[in-house]
C-alpha cells in the first residue's frame, strides 16, 4: 500500500499566486484552521507576500516566502529547490497563479499569447517537473491545478485564455494517470466567475495589447467586454467559496479528477457540451459577448463603402 499523506495540519503546502485572490484566501484559511501548518507562498509581489506572511505567522503557521515570476523558468526551478531545501518536502502543490489574456485571437500579439501560456501552462509544467522526484521519494503527494470553466467551454474574446486552460486540463489528465503509481494524486479545480481582480487584470491586458480597439473590426463587441464583470456579478463566487472546494480536494481520501466551483456549473456544462447543438451554443455565446453586434456593424460598414465597378 502507498504511504498516505500526513494530515493537512502536518503538511507542507506550496501555493502559487498567493498574494491576492484565491491564493491569499487559501493561505489565510489554512493558517487559521491548522496552526503549525507549513506554507510556501509564491507570487511576483514580494512586499505583499511578506505582509501576508506576517499575518499568517501570528496565527501559528510557519511561512516561507519565495517571490516568483511563473513565466521565468529559472525562478520556477528556484521556487521548488528553495521549498525543498527549507522544509525537506512538499506534500501538496496548488498551482493557482494565472491570468486571462482577453481579446479577439486575430488581434492578440504573439508575444502576449506566449506569455499567457508561459504563466498558465509552462510555469505549471516546470514546477510539477521539479517537485515530482521529491514527492515520489517521500511516498506521495497531491497536485491541484486551478483551471476554470473556460477550460471546458470556449468563449469569444477569451480564446487564448481558454486555450491555456484547455491545455492545463489535458496536462492534468495525463499527469493523473502517469503519477498514480507513485501515489501522487492530481485534480483540477474549475471555478466560474470569482470576485477577484481577474476582470481588472484582463481589461488592463486588453488595453496594453490592443491600443485602439475602436478602430478594429471588433469595435462593437468591446463595450460588451467592459460590462462583463457587472453582467456575471450575481453568479460570481467569493474567493472563500472557491477555497472551500480546494480544501475538499486537499482532504478527500480519494480525490476526484475535477471539482467544479461555479453556480450551476454542472447544468451549464451538460447543456453546452452534451445537450444543445453546437450552432445554438455558438449563437448564445456570440450574443453574450457581442459578436452579433460585430456582424451587424461590419455589414453596415460594408454597405457604406463606395461600390467599385469593374469594366
Amino acid at each position: 500500500m502507498p504511504n498516505p499523506l500526513p494530515p493537512l495540519a502536518q503538511q507542507v503546502i506550496l501555493i502559487t499566486g498567493a498574494s491576492s485572490g484565491i491564493g491569499a484566501a487559501l493561505a489565510q484559511s489554512l493558517a487559521t484552521r491548522y496552526p503549525g501548518i507549513r506554507l510556501v507562498l509564491a507570487a511576483r509581489t514580494a512586499v505583499t507576500l511578506e505582509q501576508l506572511a506576517t499575518q499568517y505567522r501570528q496565527l501559528g503557521a510557519e511561512i516561507l516566502v519565495v517571490p516568483t515570476d511563473m513565466a521565468a523558468p529559472e525562478q520556477v526551478q528556484t521556487l521548488a529547490t528553495t521549498a525543498i531545501a527549507h522544509f525537506g518536502r512538499v506534500d501538496s502543490l496548488v498551482n493557482n497563479a494565472g491570468y486571462g489574456q482577453m481579446g479577439p485571437v486575430e488581434l492578440v500579439p504573439i508575444a502576449a499569447a506566449q506569455h499567457q501560456f508561459a504563466v498558465n501552462v509552462l510555469g505549471v509544467v516546470g514546477l510539477i517537473q521539479a517537485l515530482i522526484p521529491t514527492m515520489r521519494q517521500q511516498g506521495g503527494g497531491r497536485i491541484l491545478n486551478i483551471s476554470s470553466i473556460a477550460g471546458r467551454l470556449a468563449f469569444p474574446f477569451g480564446g487564448l485564455y481558454s486555450a491555456s486552460k484547455f491545455a492545463l486540463e489535458g496536462l492534468s489528465d495525463t499527469l493523473r494517470m502517469e503519477l498514480s503509481p507513485f501515489n501522487i494524486q492530481v485534480s483540477v479545480i474549475e471555478p466560474g466567475p470569482v470576485q477577484t481582480n481577474f476582470f481588472q487584470v484582463a481589461t488592463q491586458g486588453v488595453e496594453q495589447t490592443i491600443p485602439d480597439p475602436q478602430k478594429t473590426p471588433y469595435r462593437a463587441a468591446f463595450a460588451q467586454i467592459e460590462t462583463l464583470e457587472q453582467r456575471v456579478g450575481d453568479r460570481a463566487w467569493s474567493s472563500e467559496q472557491v477555497v472551500a472546494v480546494i480544501l475538499k480536494a486537499l482532504t478527500d481520501p480519494v480525490p476526484r479528477p475535477r471539482y467544479l466551483a461555479a453556480t450551476g456549473g454542472r447544468v451549464l456544462l451538460f447543456l453546452m457540451t452534451k445537450l444543445l447543438p453546437t450552432k445554438m451554443v455558438d449563437g448564445f455565446w456570440q450574443r453574450f459577448y457581442g459578436i452579433d453586434l460585430v456582424e451587424r456593424d461590419w455589414k453596415n460598414r460594408l454597405g457604406s463603402l463606395p461600390r467599385i465597378t469593374v469594366r
